[in-house]
């Protein structure tokens, strides 16, 4: 586990969500991210991921949320051009105390991991709970064309399913974050179920965006 207080290279990236104990694919194409995993690589892998506030373009260095999750590179495959394709295994959540004035061409943060116990077991959904969440995701799916193995859903377990679907529901960046700062499991569960219903129903009057 990462000590508080501790110094993490970042990979600022509106709408990718890395949760404890989940995986997260990325394809690594651009100079300064080349950089980073190569630094992970030749030190201790880790990679810390956080969401930035503006997502326009327009700022080289965005203001970043507060909260993120740092994950170690699991897998790796490096391409004969210098890009990578990897995959984050998610460790813990972490809070943004300062950004480290720094030469690396990737940004580098001092962090804490004070206030999330992410290594302790998450209690379990409520029954009523993983039903609605499994009939949200189906009806939401259905209303986008998505194909579902259902049968695969639903052998999965409850923090498995609750962090899958946060990850590749098509919300905006704000949501995501609340659903990555959800303190518990079932806690994020319940919001995602009413983010699922209000984009759902508000699509059919033009598209919605949950704020």
């Amino acid at each position: 586990m990462v000590a508080a207080g501790a110094r993490l290279s970042i990979f600022p990236l509106a709408g990718a969500l890395l949760f404890p104990r989940t995986y997260l694919p990325l394809h690594i194409f651009e100079p300064r991210y080349r950089a980073l995993v190569a630094d992970a690589l030749a030190r201790d892998r880790r990679i810390a991921m956080i969401q930035p506030r503006d997502i326009d373009g327009s700022v080289a260095a965005p203001a970043l949320f507060d909260v993120g999750c740092v994950g170690r590179i699991d897998q790796v495959e490096a391409l004969d051009d210098g890009r990578f394709n990897i995959v984050l295994e998610g460790l813990t959540r972490f809070r943004l105390i300062r950004e480290i004035d720094v030469a690396t061409p990737f940004r580098q943060i001092e962090a804490s991991f004070d206030e999330f116990a992410d290594a302790d077991e998450q209690p379990p959904l409520a029954i009523a709970l993983r039903a609605d969440l499994e009939r949200e995701s189906r009806r939401f799916a259905d209303a986008r064309g998505y194909a579902v193995d259902w049968d695969a859903v639903g052998r999965l377990d409850d923090e498995s399913l609750v962090n899958g679907v946060a990850q590749i529901a098509p919300f905006d960046v704000a949501s995501k974050q609340a659903l990555l700062e959800a303190g518990t499991v079932p806690l994020r569960a319940d919001m995602l179920v009413q983010f699922l219903q209000f984009f759902r129903l508000q699509e059919g009057d033009g598209g919605a965006t949950l704020q």
